[in-house]
């Protein structure tokens, strides 16, 4: 196995590791606003979401720029508290204006998400020779594995909204509250 697909499998069982649960939730809190026909713009939020995440692994693995972790602990429940309550308090009439504030906001907690993980994938990178074909393969991984929770959900929310009538502002204020909930727990154990 090269370097490349080492990293790259890293990556996506990151995301997928049931003990990334912060990222999962995040994911899906993101995509809650969103039917199924909105799939591109979900992917579109993904990838500035791992754009964000990757830039500040790179910074962070480099060693260019740090956060002390509690901080970084405390501050990616709170994207996530952050972007269930943007979920729950905008108005579906008010879509286009709601898009391009989702896409920083997603690009900034990004960053906030990636600065958690960089102090693991320092150690895992070592003295690795070609940091930034690992970063890179690292990231790509991410994406695959943001874009596999992506349409699992999707498909959970295609049952619910067209299987058992669940109207679409009902299923996203429940996603959102679930998620809000669960945040508020994560916040409160990483003060504690």
């Amino acid at each position: 196995m090269t370097g490349f697909e080492i990293y790259f499998k890293l990556g996506w069982q990151h995301i997928l590791d049931p003990a990334a649960y912060d990222h999962l939730l995040f994911i899906v809190v993101v995509a809650a606003i969103f039917q199924f026909q909105d799939w591109k713009r979900v992917i579109g939020l993904l990838t500035a979401f791992t754009i964000g995440h990757s830039l500040t692994l790179a910074i962070a693995t480099l060693d260019i720029f740090n956060i002390p972790s509690s901080i970084i602990e405390f501050l990616i429940p709170l994207s996530i508290f952050v972007t269930a309550l943007y979920n729950l308090f905008i108005s579906p009439s008010n879509r286009q204006i709601s898009i391009a504030s989702h896409y920083l906001i997603v690009l900034f907690f990004g960053f906030i998400h990636g600065m958690g993980f960089s102090n693991g994938l320092k150690a895992l990178l070592g003295k690795e020779s070609n940091i930034i074909e690992s970063l890179f393969a690292f990231n790509l991984g991410i994406e695959l594995g943001q874009i596999i929770i992506f349409l699992l959900f999707l498909m959970l929310s295609f049952v619910f909204i067209n299987v058992f009538k669940l109207p679409f502002i009902k299923w996203r204020r429940l996603v959102s509250s679930i998620a809000a909930v669960l945040s508020l727990y994560l916040l409160w154990n990483s003060v504690v």
